[in-house]
């Protein structure tokens, strides 16, 4: 083999890499074309059960859900996924509905198929007796629909307009509004102990979720919210107005970020802290390191990092 053939050779394979990661870049949070590459799962044990001495421990129960929606597409009814972790005995638990982030930048739809779970919030949650829920929006994993929250006219990624970006926003408010309408009719659910949370779109949706039914949320949970990413149009305007709509709830909520986040800098995300407060908002940000080289919106995935802010949280409840 020739030193050419070698050298086409290993630039077709460093190209061959780059491609797959870039595939891969699927857990983000707005649209502002950053790649976040998804971390690897931390033992081979799956969803409901951890590592411990050798073997696996199951802590969970899980249930796969379709649930009914008012919405059609078509002429054809929509229904959503929602995958639910619970404690594996019988009993009426708290609950926590956990809401996903975006795909990137919304530009390869083969991710938006993925259906989205937290095996370290799952775990947390529902070791101190908690359900966890994982809806899945419109369009998204398994859930009917076409996956429309704030796209560019021709669909290539997301939008970064502002009129554009908040009408899918308030889109996907719109499922969770049904998501919480069901979850209350669970015979299995305490529904005097209901919180909202999510992790990057997911976060930041929690956020103005709250306001709008502070008759059933305690509070709110925001890993790494935001709607589209620092930097892309007008994201300053767009964030903003969905952290300022969750600052009318009376209750707590809880913010956790994390340094050298592809999307959202730490600088950037305590100014969104500081509009939601000046608006009344009440609130707490944690402000969490990770390992050198970790992506700081990945912080998710630290439980141990996030453990003692999060009792603390559930205290006040």
């Amino acid at each position: 083999m020739t030193t050419r053939n070698i050298t086409n050779n290993r630039l077709l394979a460093v190209a061959c890499v780059i491609f797959l990661l870039l595939v891969l870049a699927a857990c983000g949070g707005g649209g502002g074309g950053q790649a976040a590459i998804p971390e690897p799962a931390a033992d081979d044990c799956g969803l409901t059960s951890v590592l411990e001495n050798g073997a696996c421990r199951t802590f969970a129960l899980r249930i796969d859900e379709r649930i009914a929606t008012p919405f059609t597409e078509s002429g054809q009814p929509v229904g959503l996924e929602v995958v639910l972790l619970k404690p594996p005995h019988e009993g009426r638990f708290p609950v926590i509905v956990f809401h996903h982030g975006s795909t990137g930048n919304g530009s390869d739809p083969s991710l938006f198929g993925l259906t989205f779970t937290s095996k370290s919030v799952a775990q947390y949650f529902v070791e101190r007796g908690w359900i966890v829920a994982f809806p899945q929006r419109r369009g998204r994993g398994q859930s009917d629909g076409l996956y429309d929250e704030g796209f560019k006219p021709d669909r290539s990624s997301y939008s970064c307009q502002e009129d554009l970006a908040l009408a899918g926003a308030a889109r996907a408010l719109d499922d969770l509004d049904v998501v919480t309408d069901w979850i209350r009719l669970r015979a299995d659910v305490d529904t005097t102990r209901m919180l909202v949370g999510g992790a990057s779109r997911g976060g930041i949706l929690a956020v103005a979720h709250v306001a709008r039914r502070p008759d059933v949320y305690l509070g709110a949970v925001n890993f790494v919210g935001g709607w589209i990413s620092e930097g892309c149009g007008d994201y300053r305007a767009i964030n903003r107005a969905l952290f300022v709509e969750g600052a009318r709830f009376p209750g707590p909520t809880l913010w956790l970020y994390g340094e050298n986040d592809s999307f959202y800098s730490l600088a950037y995300s305590r100014t969104n802290f500081e509009s939601f407060s000046m608006a009344g908002g009440l609130g707490e940000m944690v402000e969490m390191a990770r390992a050198p080289g970790l992506n700081g919106h990945f912080i998710i995935n630290d439980l141990e990092s996030w453990r003692p802010p999060m009792d603390s949280f559930l205290a006040q409840q």
